[in-house]
């Protein structure tokens, strides 16, 4: 359903909003080793999310990646979106297309548009925030 791209993207805001706060950042060497992403990969990652305000990103000996924006106003959607696109929620399930460009709809439409709107709904409803405390509830700090 989602990219490996855009999952390693929602572990590593999710490691951030665990392990730093406004004042601390985590290195890309830390954050790689955690969450056994390889570094070159999960650095064009956090690049993405700082361009986009989501992530601050300093360089130096003691540099590293923190949460820009608050985490529970991250959501899943801006994330998906970002990474992935809107394909999840605006896709076909049958054909390369939307079934809203031309011509009818295919026959999963009707009962799919449904779970897409569901989906939809949890993506935008569900924040970085949000999943960051139920880890630390469940006590599972490493995602």
């Amino acid at each position: 359903m989602l990219s490996n791209t855009c999952k390693y993207a929602i572990r590593a805001a999710i490691y951030l909003a665990l392990n730093t706060d406004r004042s601390s950042k985590a290195g890309i060497k830390v954050i790689s080793k955690e969450l056994s992403i390889p570094s070159p990969f999960l650095a064009k990652i956090l690049q993405v999310l700082a361009k986009h305000r989501m992530f601050s990103s300093t360089k130096g000996p003691n540099g590293g990646f923190g949460l820009l924006k608050d985490p529970y106003k991250i959501t899943l959607y801006e994330i998906v979106i970002l990474f992935d696109g809107n394909d999840l929620f605006e896709k076909c399930l049958i054909s390369h297309r939307s079934c809203r460009e031309g011509g009818s709809p295919c026959p999963m439409h009707g009962a799919y548009e449904k779970i897409r709107e569901q989906v939809r709904s949890m993506f935008k409803e569900q924040t970085i925030g949000n999943l960051a405390d139920e880890m630390r509830l469940n006590q599972k700090i490493i995602i």
